[in-house]
């Protein structure tokens, strides 16, 4: 077995803000509580009580640490890791994690750039903080369905089974209400042997039904000391109240999250699970509208895919298909009429093909709706903005368009296979990102670790603070080589706005007089349009 704790530091003059020292050791000399060298990050939706974790090193190294037991319950003991004795991995050489081990956010750098922002590298301690025994823990599942849910679960479970000795696993029913209005469900490996080959999650999910000190009474009433939490934003934004409240009662346990959202807008992880899963499923909807499209004289299949902020799953499904001839997500603007809106390209289209695809995020073209159809005040029990059906708008608004021009009749079939992606099992990709999701999720639990979500980043899987994983969403940049890979592989317009090439028209007809009215400084409402033009120009070239 490798050493866990080298005595020589790769991070050399680490200066510490809160109490977790880098050997996990409280009683090393590396801890201290100085804020000589610390750093304060921008907080984004933080709002717990305990402060950011922050390390600094030579060289601009940043690492966004995460809590631990010890900084709020000193002198722990701690315990031998029982992955030592495990027959499993006697013949795996250095795998325990070293102590010092972080991973960089950013990792395309100049020479003269700073190290930048690091995060804590999961994986397996030397010293764990509870006992086999001791441990009860339990596994909740929130907001909507997901492919790999299940598989997280059992992988939970197993891991902690058979690499840990944990026999005492409990699982919540019905999300975060099933903590006080629900009963629990015993978890052992034989009971979730085959769980991973079904979709939707065995334990039961719901939206709302947060209530901080409910859901903590009964964490405390039961003896649950490690808490696994599976859910999106607003899930771990829930978890991060509950471990703001656990450190406030002084209470040992640990609160792990597992980021789940299908639209991988889940920020500094590199990707969600079953986000593979719902891009390959996609394409079965993708094939049938090519199919109607293509079987009938001047056919148009149109497919709404999920992606309430982001357009991921649009973007991704369209690049695998290559069948669809145009993509609209949530971060890109388009229009429908005039010269280079939508209805101009779907004729353009028509007249050389004689059918067309098209994909829509279920969160583009909501600005294009009417007041009356719009729902921007209205929230589910998750706090998610309300949208309405974009999918059945755009496709009646493309035949009240045809039918006025009455130049070509068209055939529109609308596809919308939302819930048939989301309740599907995970594929293989999933269900091996899954495990290692669930497997490090529990190794940070036992070492002690808490408040944290676990995902990769850069390919390497890490422990982020909570307010790192709910400060926003992760959207497609349109400014990116791969909106520009899309945009080359459909040959669709990079829609700019129509205010914008009315404004073009303008300039040339008349030379500006002032610098002042080139960026329209009288409406803002322009700025933004002219700064979309710019994005959207600079889309097609970088």
């Amino acid at each position: 077995m490798g050493s866990l704790c080298n005595t020589s530091s790769p991070v050399p003059a680490l200066k510490f803000r809160g109490g977790l020292d880098r050997c996990g050791d409280p009683n090393s000399s590396v801890g201290s509580n100085s804020k000589n060298g610390s750093v304060q990050l921008p907080m984004g939706s933080f709002s717990g009580n305990s402060q950011p974790k922050i390390v600094t090193g030579e060289a601009g190294y940043v690492l966004e640490d995460v809590p631990h037991l010890i900084d709020y319950i000193p002198d722990l003991p701690t315990f031998p890791n029982p992955l030592q004795d495990n027959p499993a991995y006697s013949v795996v050489k250095q795998y325990f994690v070293n102590v010092d081990d972080t991973v960089a956010q950013k990792i395309v750098v100049h020479k003269d750039s700073p190290r930048g922002t690091h995060f804590r590298r999961a994986g397996p301690r030397q010293k764990v903080y509870f006992e086999s025994d001791e441990v009860r823990a339990c596994i909740v599942t929130c907001g909507g369905l997901c492919p790999g849910l299940n598989t997280v679960i059992r992988e939970i479970v197993c891991g902690l089974h058979h690499m840990y000795g944990v026999k005492k696993v409990l699982g919540i029913d019905g999300g975060y209400r099933g903590f006080y209005a629900r009963n629990t469900i015993a978890l052992t490996p034989k009971t979730v042997n085959d769980i991973h080959k079904r979709g939707g999650t065995v334990l039961g999910t719901s939206r709302g039904g947060h209530n901080t000190g409910k859901i903590v009474d009964s964490i405390q009433d039961r003896g649950i000391n490690q808490v696994y939490i599976i859910g999106g934003d607003g899930t771990q934004r829930g978890a991060s109240v509950i471990y703001e409240e656990i450190r406030r009662r002084g209470l040992k346990v640990a609160v792990a999250g597992i980021p789940k959202t299908i639209d991988n807008d889940i920020p500094v992880i590199d990707k969600s699970f079953g986000f593979d899963t719902a891009v390959e499923e996609a394409q079965r909807a993708i094939n049938a509208a090519h199919v109607e499209s293509d079987s009938i004289e001047n056919g148009i299949g149109l497919v709404k895919l999920m992606g309430r902020y982001s357009g991921y799953i649009a973007m991704y499904a369209t690049l695998a298909s290559r069948d669809v001839d145009c993509c609209l997500i949530p971060e890109s603007p388009f229009y429908l009429e005039g010269a280079g809106g939508l209805f101009e390209y779907i004729e353009k289209r028509l007249k050389e093909n004689g059918h067309m695809v098209i994909v829509i995020a279920e969160g583009a073209g909501q600005e294009l709706l009417s007041e009356v159809l719009r729902s921007s005040h209205q929230q589910d029990a998750s706090g998610n903005k309300l949208l309405p059906d974009v999918g059945l708008w755009i496709s009646q608004s493309i035949k009240d368009h045809f039918s006025r021009q009455k130049k070509m009749t068209i055939n529109l079939k609308y596809i919308d296979p939302t819930y048939m992606i989301r309740a599907i099992p995970s594929n293989a990709s999933d269900n091996v990102y899954c495990t290692l999701l669930a497997q490090s999720a529990v190794h940070g639990a036992m070492a002690g670790y808490t408040g944290f979500t676990v995902g990769p980043v850069n390919g390497r899987h890490c422990y982020i603070p909570f307010y790192r994983i709910i400060e926003g969403h992760h959207n497609v940049v349109i400014t990116d080589r791969m909106w520009a890979r899309l945009l080359s592989s459909t040959n669709q317009p990079s829609f700019i706005t129509a205010k914008d090439v009315i404004e073009d028209s303008r300039e040339e007809e008349e030379p500006p007089k002032t610098p002042q009215t080139q960026t329209s400084d009288d409406n803002p409402a322009d700025d933004k349009l002219m700064v979309n033009k710019e994005m959207n120009e600079h889309a097609v070239i970088d």
